[in-house]
């Protein structure tokens, strides 16, 4: 997990919070950092474009989606839980695959990339 100084970066106002460095993720891995008291997940894919999610699986309760399968459902980027195997959107945390049970969203947040360093929008959902 990738512990950070959680001080508000200046270049992005005071909503946006540095995470990690671009350099610290793998194309189509998932790593866990910790933002504040709450686990994420961050999803670099093919594209460059990177994605965070909550770490949290929301049927199992297990913080695992960082360690979760990553994939495309037509021309939607997801991690499928490696818990129970429900697929999540990416871009919206909508669940794509529920696996028989009642679909339950994956929160997300917005990411921004600026001098190599990733940024996540503190507050605010996508």
């Amino acid at each position: 997990m990738t512990l950070i100084d959680q001080t508000p970066a200046r270049t992005r106002g005071s909503a946006w919070t540095a995470v990690c460095r671009m350099a610290d993720l793998e194309v189509e891995r998932g790593r866990a950092a910790l933002l504040g008291d709450e686990q994420i997940a961050l999803f670099l894919l093919h594209d460059g474009r990177v994605h965070a999610t909550s770490n949290l699986d929301p049927y199992s309760g297990a913080n695992v989606m960082s360690r979760g399968i990553v994939g495309t459902r037509g021309d939607a980027p997801t991690v499928a839980s490696p818990m129970y195997k429900q697929v999540f959107d990416l871009r919206t945390g909508a669940c794509l695959d529920a696996q028989g049970k009642q679909p339950v969203a994956l929160r997300v947040w917005p990411v921004a990339v600026d001098a190599g360093t990733v940024f996540i929008r503190v507050g605010g959902v996508a």
